[in-house]
């Protein structure tokens, strides 16, 4: 194929299948305190931490990693200026121990932080100031989780970054609008899998590991454990139940890292834990696997171009598409096959909102990759929903672009009024 789409391919695959320990948001928040508190040099005695929309709906629910059972922004932004490593990336509070919770609980107690909602275009956006030792610090993200491009002390600035941001955001976009399905199916048909073997294996034994945990421990409403349960050990309802069990244990605070997609750990879940569920039911080879794996991952990603990582739109169902066409890979689908697949899926669950990460997000993969295994039967039965059902439209390329409108465009309102709705915001709320 094309060595540019090759390379860009690879790098696409390396920049976003990555580690992190605990959902993102709250952890990018953690992760701009640790760098805030560096800054300063001293413990803060007040800190703001104040969040775009998405970040606050994203963060607010969910456990924060390392701690147990302790919640939200505030809890987040403390413990990453009591015990975050700054050096780590996602992995900011994976050095957390005990003492360091029992500070956070004291810190919070005393009511040191604040949020606030912060007035910004961008949907990634974390701004965290600070004050202590007679001085004040700041650190700022945007855009991406790991973007630092801002940090400041007593206002003279240590940092920042000289690229404009949204010139690096139109970079980002440009990999990915190189996505298209026949080239995806070439390059995962063709790849030199030494270049991109260890970062696969990586999310497959991050991936499973974390899957398992959730089936044999209690995490938030233990959705996979419910679904073995009551369902059977039916392949269609192990790929479920194990992806759900995943977000199950992220959710519920799990210190276990996962390999993300699309800035997601959930995301990251669902892409790849159900090809290995199919992989091992089918006695696929591990080479076949992989090659599945990439066409889950970057089936994910082309649709997300067109939504953006945070928005009303349930990032699930993208994976959980990109799950669906790799399970059709498995089975040997072609491109005709694989675009049903997509389509089906589309068709079926494309209307899911996200209300924020919170142990419910394991019942939202486990309904989105249901969806996209009848989306596989049916495709192999050769049996699609057709143009003008919908959104539907007369390619998957097509129906993906028109997906990525409603979801940018049509549902920007809908974001808005869930966030309102979950701070508290308008009537009876």
């Amino acid at each position: 194929m094309d060595k540019h789409i090759y390379e860009t391919y690879l790098r696409i695959l390396r920049e976003e299948l990555v580690p992190a320990l605990g959902c993102t948001e709250p952890i990018a928040i953690a992760l701009a305190s640790a760098k805030a508190r560096e800054a300063l040099g001293a413990m803060p005695e007040k800190i703001t931490a104040a969040c775009s929309g998405n970040i606050i709906k994203n963060a607010k629910g969910v456990i924060v990693p390392t701690t147990g059972n302790m919640k939200g922004i505030n809890t987040s932004a403390i413990l990453g200026a009591v015990a975050g490593d700054p050096g780590l990336g996602l992995e900011v509070l994976s050095k957390v121990g005990p003492a360091d919770l029992e500070k956070t609980r004291e810190l919070l107690a005393e009511g040191i932080c604040r949020e606030e909602l912060l007035d910004t275009t961008a949907k990634l956006h974390i701004l965290i100031t600070m004050e202590g030792g007679g001085h004040t610090a700041l650190a700022e993200i945007r855009d991406e989780h790991t973007n630092v491009i801002r940090l400041e002390k007593d206002g003279v600035v240590l940092f920042r970054k000289e690229e404009p941001v949204q010139a690096a955001v139109e970079e980002e976009k440009s990999d990915l609008d190189e996505l298209n399905l026949a080239d995806i199916l070439d390059f995962a048909n063709t790849v030199d899998l030494t270049e991109i073997r260890p970062t696969l294996a990586r999310q497959v034994e991050y991936n499973v590991r974390i899957a398992q945990e959730g089936m044999t421990h209690v995490y938030g409403g233990r959705v996979g454990a419910t679904l073995l349960r009551h369902y059977g050990e039916d392949v269609r309802i192990r790929a479920r139940a194990m992806a759900a069990a995943g977000s199950d244990a992220r959710m519920g605070g799990c210190v276990l890292p996962v390999v993300i997609n699309s800035g997601s750990g959930n995301q990251g879940i669902t892409c790849s834990v159900p090809i290995v569920v199919y992989a091992k039911y089918l006695g696929a080879a591990e080479d076949t696997m992989y090659r599945a794996l990439i066409v889950s991952n970057l089936v994910a990603l082309l649709q997300k171009r067109g939504i953006g990582r945070l928005s009303a739109f349930c990032g699930a169902v993208c994976a959980a598409c990109g799950s669906g066409a790799g399970i059709t890979y498995l089975h040997g689908g072609d491109y005709d096959t694989i675009g049903r697949t997509i389509t089906n899926t589309l068709a079926n669950v494309s209307g899911i909102v996200c209300d924020g990460a919170k142990g419910s997000c394991a019942a939202k993969i486990a309904a989105s990759v249901d969806a996209a295994i009848l989306a596989h039967e049916m495709s192999m039965d050769g049996n699609t929903f057709g143009a003008g059902e919908g959104l539907v439209k007369e390619s998957v390329e097509q129906t993906i672009a028109s997906i990525g409108r409603m979801a940018a465009e049509g549902m920007r309102e809908t974001d808005t009024e869930i966030l309102r709705i979950m701070i508290g915001q308008g009537s009876g709320c």
